[in-house]
């Protein structure tokens, strides 16, 4: 029994590191680093992080694979993907480091931190009205593992926190608008809007100037969802007259950021380079072993995709 990794070693650790938290955690599997494949039958697992599956072997005895990447559009498509079962490798109660990032820039928002670094930059000792928690709505786009966490921390600290889903969520412990007819419903009240959403046909772009105009005047976005989220230009229109207050930015197209990309000097945007989270070799080879020992013993993946859904 073996796993196939392709890419993981190249953005995550080291051959090196790999092989020794292998031998550590799964110690009878073999595990094989590509373009080093061997025999492909007695490949049954296949992690990966963006995999070009023009140039990975048929693997004719493939039970699953494993990606790293929270968003699947680059490859979901692709005429060569195996067709076995898909799973994030994903912590089953979210990633403290996702956690971290939203509720940061959420409070750095919150609390007029750019305004008070532009000032602090100018030498003005001013001091900006304090809105307190209860008054600013937080909307999270997308309420899966990983919006869920922040979401409650947020709640914890006095905001009215609310999500919006494709489907309804009747046990989430916030509010949940669902569907295209209630976007708007939702956009209305949500001062600060943070996106967790998957890239679909449905929702690239949905950050525009339409759905920027259905936020309340002053509203901030966080998105960590995709960079085709959000129409650049629009953001930028909506920043330069006021409808929006602040932008942070940690997902873009293309990446990196082209030196001449507008983003980089507009003075209510926070650019980031795609760093909300970055898990450990051990804490992958963890989700990895997890769910391998669910497969062989007769489970399903504990995070599994829905390859027609695209995510």
């Amino acid at each position: 029994m073996a796993l196939l990794l392709v890419n993981l070693d190249r953005m995550i650790g080291d051959a090196p590191t790999w092989r020794a938290t292998f031998a550590e955690m799964l110690p009878d599997m073999e595990l094989r680093i590509f373009p080093d494949v061997g025999d492909p039958a007695k490949i049954e697992y296949l992690a990966f992080m963006r995999p070009d599956f023009g140039i990975i072997p048929a693997l004719p005895n493939l039970k699953a694979m494993f990606t790293r990447s929270a968003g699947v559009d680059s490859f979901i498509h692709h005429p060569n993907l195996p067709q076995v079962p898909l799973g994030k490798l994903e912590p089953s109660g979210g990633d403290p480091m996702m956690t971290e990032y939203v509720v940061m820039h959420v409070l750095r928002f919150h609390r007029n931190m750019p305004e008070y670094q532009e000032r602090q930059a100018r030498r003005e000792w001013h001091r900006v009205a304090i809105t307190r928690p209860e008054e600013r709505r937080v909307g999270f786009l997308g309420y899966g593992m990983m919006a869920t966490a922040p979401a409650l921390v947020l709640k914890s600290l006095g905001f009215p926190v609310s999500a919006w889903t494709r489907t309804p969520k009747p046990d989430a412990e916030v509010p949940v608008f669902h569907g295209d007819d209630q976007l708007e419903s939702f956009l209305n009240q949500t001062d600060i809007a943070v996106c967790l959403l998957p890239l679909t046909k449905e929702t690239e772009g949905i950050f525009c100037a339409r759905t920027f105009a259905m936020m309340p005047k002053g509203a901030m976005l966080v998105n960590v969802g995709r960079g085709k989220h959000v129409v650049t230009d629009d953001l930028i229109a909506a920043l330069d007259f006021g409808q929006l207050t602040y932008a942070a930015l940690d997902a873009h197209v293309p990446e990196p950021l082209l030196p001449e990309s507008p983003l980089w000097s507009h003075p209510k945007i926070t650019v980031m380079p795609h760093v909300a989270r970055r898990p450990t070799v051990a804490q992958l080879v963890t989700e990895i072993a997890a769910n391998i020992q669910s497969l062989e013993t007769g489970g399903g993946l504990l995070q599994e995709i829905d390859k027609n859904a695209g995510y």
